[in-house]
């Protein structure tokens, strides 16, 4: 079995951002909410309702890491790593209905734009950016190590735009009158929610069907592989993703001299390590009838 522990994924080594991030977005996700009541303003709510999204998208990747360090059991043998995939899926999945929510409620209002509070709602909007930014800044580093972090940093990432297009919304209704600038700006957030909401979900969809990790070419891996003296031929080759900073490979290695295995085991080692960074790795050796005998059987 493969053991749990906080330092098992990328995310953990980010939880405590983690935390602070959702402080600050859940505090300022309340404001958002009275003010754009208050205001009217359908920009102001579909952005306060993405902040509704990054609460509960921080909340799960908080409770993936704390799913992801419980222990392996006989039933889970590598444990609950994959909770943080799975939340990133989820993260991902709710982004793009909002999404769609969104562009429904400024379509709507498009036809007859209410009268908006412009004032109140530029001073929420500001404040608003600014958590933002701080929130980026505690998430940056970890959305280049863990898809759960990155779901997460992407929320906070479009809210960010979401709040600069607020603003933009605001100042053209104080300065032009123009109250179709309101709907515009939310349709415009809803838009610009999917793109990299899609990116995201072909990413997490990737790692669950197992798909290879994006720095490892499997015909280049296997020509290295062959290349090892005493190696014959490699074949059951997979290399796949348990988890953001967690990738594995299985192989079976044909050789013509049994008494050669273990130099040829620590070589295939060394370059799953070196040239890719991978330690989870299962090798099976084979002398070469039975290497013929498996061919034929998966003919």
């Amino acid at each position: 079995m493969h053991g749990g522990g906080v330092s098992g994924t990328a995310a953990a080594q980010h939880a405590q951002r983690l935390v602070w991030a959702l402080g600050l977005t859940a505090t300022y996700m309340v404001a958002e909410v009275v003010g754009g009541l208050m205001t009217g303003s359908i920009a102001l709510l579909a952005d306060a309702a993405h902040m509704l999204t990054d609460v509960g998208g921080l909340a799960l990747a908080l409770l993936a890491i704390w799913f992801a360090a419980r222990e392996a059991t006989p039933q889970r043998t590598f444990g609950y790593l994959r909770m943080e995939v799975l939340s990133a899926l989820a993260n991902a999945v709710v982004l793009l209905l909002l999404a769609v929510y969104i562009l429904y409620e400024a379509y709507q209002r498009l036809a007859s734009p209410p009268d908006i509070l412009s004032g109140p709602m530029l001073a929420i909007a500001t404040v608003g950016l600014l958590i933002n930014l701080i929130s980026m800044r505690l998430l940056a580093a970890g959305s280049s190590e863990s898809v759960n972090v990155k779901g997460a940093y992407f929320e906070v990432f479009s809210d960010m735009l979401g709040s600069i297009g607020v603003i933009v919304a605001a100042l053209l209704m104080m300065w032009k009158g123009w109250w179709l600038a309101d709907p515009i700006i939310g349709a415009g957030i809803g838009l610009f929610i999917v793109p990299r909401t899609w990116l995201l979900l072909k990413q997490v969809t990737h790692i669950l069907m197992e798909g290879v990790p994006p720095n490892v070419d499997v015909t280049v891996l296997q020509d290295k592989l062959v290349r090892i003296e005493g190696v014959t031929s490699v074949h059951h080759l997979h290399v796949w993703t348990i988890t953001s900073g967690f990738d594995a490979m299985s192989c079976h290695l044909v050789i013509g001299n049994l008494s050669g295995q273990r130099d040829i085991l620590l070589e295939a080692r060394r370059i799953m390590k070196e040239d890719y960074g991978i330690d989870h790795v299962t090798i099976q050796i084979e002398d070469e009838a039975l290497g013929a005998s498996e061919a034929v059987l998966h003919v």
